[in-house]
């Protein structure tokens, strides 16, 4: 079953980078129990993709948080385990790179985790990958940030946020132990530069001298981002195999400081390393959007001006903007959703096809949708700013920082030409909602246009892919109401996936980082898609600066600024009743 949910979702990529452990002959460096008949997903490239500084890894720290029991449970048999494993010197595992079955060692550093963000979702997220067998039996997790901890303080810390899957009971507890014995705790201290050299150190012990592919999560805000990518780039890469290094969301704050960014980290790092990470594009809704169009000839050949009339992409959240604290006051939500989640949902709606389904394929036909979209007129933008309701001085909405946001967009390329884009997103509003709706043309010189009376949008044509409030693909068809006389109705054809598919959906952060794992990049912007992005919206972020235009407030609860739906009709589209 595991197996053919992941081909479903990879298809060829990942059926190449499966691989059965337990057949065939195991190199000594990396015997574990229990292997037989377990599925894990790997991408075995090695140095090629190295890239960037490469770490000094030829000396091993001593560190009291490795014991002979969590040695064994990495794979050492019991004369192993005896040995004295933090003296100079002594290694793990043995070498095997002459063997060509041999298989890299896996090591995940979550930078900054005991923040939120590593505790609610990374950590649970490796934990459900490692779970349903997509990490390796050789791999190890560490925990790096600037509190003093042992390693039994992060493993209770994570313990605290894992669950077992509904459908995925059987040997909860024993997996729970197992992988909480995997994870490692690294004090960075307040210099990262010896942090990293430390965190090196402590990989090289669980490696020894063995191919070892390395991921970093940089779980940290902004502003810190290069005070721990610099010394990371220096210090705590591996020169024995490949280093990927995840960035999350906001990618900058403005057109000039997300440069300056990039280049920093384009000096020391390769492009192919780098993953910026946005949690919402790990949604099937997104992950759905080439395979609909591109293996149903029916839909194919209707993407395009001559058939549709309009696309709106709606992501709304009830969450109020209280709750998103200093973070989304400095940000607001063109930053924080319109740059990557909505701009790449239009791109990845737009695109030509791509030439194969390699990510860098996939993110050149991304990055020409993202150039050609029209510099957007604020006449043709709606700001919007929840209300202070709490009786208290509320820092966020005393502010310009809008809360949500309403544009008309159009792509000018033969393909969209003077189609529009309408895009809809704000916090605090009725109800939790992500779908794009398309709609298309209305049928030319229709005989039945009579029976649906003065409003002509009844006779509209809608396909409707929607990831909330429930998973769903709907089909707006027109058809006649059994019975006598000839009375028209707009009736829905509807794929609800909790009835088709009784299956547990992951989180976005087990799709995204088994992404990384597997070395596949199309839903992760690359430089260009970034700074493709800034322009579609600095010259929009420099006229809020400039107090040019002012955010409607709107109550907790509502539809958002009512100048939304006279945006709409300017454009000659009418949004749906939701919010």
């Amino acid at each position: 079953m595991k197996l053919h949910k992941a081909l479903r979702r990879h298809g060829s990529q990942v059926q190449r980078k499966l691989e059965i452990q337990g057949v065939g002959k195991i190199p000594d460096c990396f015997k574990v129990a229990s292997l037989t008949g377990r599925i894990t997903r790997r991408n075995v490239q090695l140095a090629d993709e190295t890239g960037g500084e490469t770490a000094n890894t030829s000396s091993v720290m001593s560190d009291n948080s490795i014991d002979d029991k969590s040695s064994m449970h990495l794979g050492l048999n019991h004369s192993e385990a005896d040995r004295p494993v933090l003296e100079e010197g002594v290694v793990l595992f043995d070498n095997f790179d002459d063997q060509p079955e041999s298989i890299p060692s896996l090591c995940i550093a979550v930078i900054g985790a005991t923040g939120e963000l590593a505790r609610s979702k990374v950590f649970p997220a490796l934990f459900a990958l490692y779970y349903s067998g997509f990490l390796p039996q050789n791999v190890a997790i560490f925990g790096y940030s600037r509190k003093t901890l042992a390693d039994e303080d992060l493993r209770s810390m994570i313990e605290a946020n894992l669950t077992c899957r509904v459908d995925h009971h059987e040997n909860c507890e024993e997996k729970l132990n197992e992988f909480l014995k995997r994870t490692y705790y690294v004090d960075a201290g307040h210099d990262n530069k010896d942090g990293m050299a430390k965190l090196n150190s402590k990989m090289a012990q669980i490696e020894g001298i063995c191919a070892a592919n390395r991921i970093f999560y940089l779980a940290v805000p902004q502003e810190a981002l290069l005070d721990v990518a610099l010394p990371l780039s220096d210090s705590a890469q591996t020169k024995h195999g490949w280093n990927r290094i995840i960035i999350e969301k906001p990618f900058g704050f403005t057109s000039l400081s997300s440069q300056r960014v990039t280049q920093s980290l384009l000096s020391r790092f390769e492009e192919k390393q780098i993953y910026r990470i946005d949690h919402l594009l790990g949604k099937d809704l997104i992950e759905n959007l080439t395979v609909l169009r591109f293996s149903n000839l029916v839909f194919e050949p209707l993407w395009s001006r001559k058939y549709i009339r309009n696309v709106q992409v709606v992501f709304s959240e009830e969450t109020s903007a209280e709750t998103q604290g200093r973070y989304f006051g400095n940000y607001g939500i063109i930053r924080d959703i319109v740059h990557s989640h909505i701009l790449q949902t239009i791109a990845l709606f737009a695109m030509e096809p791509p030439v194969s389904l390699d990510g860098e394929d996939i993110r050149d036909e991304k990055v020409k949708v993202l150039r050609s979209i029209r510099k957007v007129d604020i006449e043709d933008v709606v700001l919007g700013q929840l209300k202070d309701a709490s009786g208290d001085v509320d820092r966020y909405t005393k502010s310009m920082t809008p809360t949500y946001f309403a544009a008309a967009m159009y792509i000018d390329n033969a393909r969209w030409d003077g189609v529009p884009f309408l895009i809809k997103t704000g916090m605090g509003l009725m109800e939790n909602r992500a779908e794009i709706r398309i709609q298309f043309h209305h049928v030319p010189g229709n005989i039945y246009r009579e029976r649906f009376g003065h409003d002509i949008d009844l006779d509209t044509n809608e396909l409707v892919l929607r990831d909330l409030p429930e998973e769903a693909i709907l089909l707006k068809v027109n058809n006649k109401v059994p019975g006598l006389g000839l009375q028209l109705d707009a009736s829905e054809l509807n794929l609800l996936y909790r009835d088709r598919y009784d299956v547990e959906v992951p989180d976005s952060y087990e799709h995204l980082l088994l992404d990384v794992l597997d070395g596949d990049s199309h839903l992760f912007m690359r430089s260009d898609e970034l700074a493709a992005a800034w322009s579609v919206l600095a010259p929009i972020l420099h006229e809020i600066d400039q107090k040019s235009v002012a955010p409607e407030l709107y109550d907790a609860g509502d539809k958002g600024p009512i100048n939304a739906y006279y945006l709409a009709a300017k454009h000659g589209v009418r949004w749906d009743d939701g919010c």
